[in-house]
């Protein structure tokens, strides 16, 4: 995953304005290509977005090591007003989605 497959995939999120509504992402295939400096700018992005409005719930599946490997980003997407979990199986990610509210309304 590079910072541009990171910043596309925010936009496209955000030009559908599909940002309210939970979301299941499985990172386990990604390999991390980021560099300290791009961790950091994705990061900001992501605050930046959570500014413009609530923010669905977000399952995440990753491993042990990219769960230590994007550490940093994992505190950017928890520092949104959401519920936000790491899974180590699809199953549990989507069980525990599944009971999440399908959309945020906005404050």
């Amino acid at each position: 995953m590079t910072l541009t497959d990171a910043v596309d995939l925010l936009e496209a999120m955000a030009g559908a304005k599909a940002m309210a509504y939970r979301k299941l992402f499985d990172g386990r295939a990604a390999a991390p290509t980021m560099t300290p400096d791009e961790m950091l700018s994705l990061c900001a992005r992501i605050r930046d977005y959570h500014d413009q409005g609530m923010m669905g719930a977000l399952a995440l599946v990753a491993t042990p090591e990219q769960t230590m490997v994007f550490a940093r980003l994992l505190g950017a997407l928890a520092s949104a007003k959401r519920p936000i979990r790491v899974f180590t199986t699809p199953r549990q990610a989507r069980n525990w989605i599944e009971d999440q509210p399908k959309e945020r309304a906005a404050p």
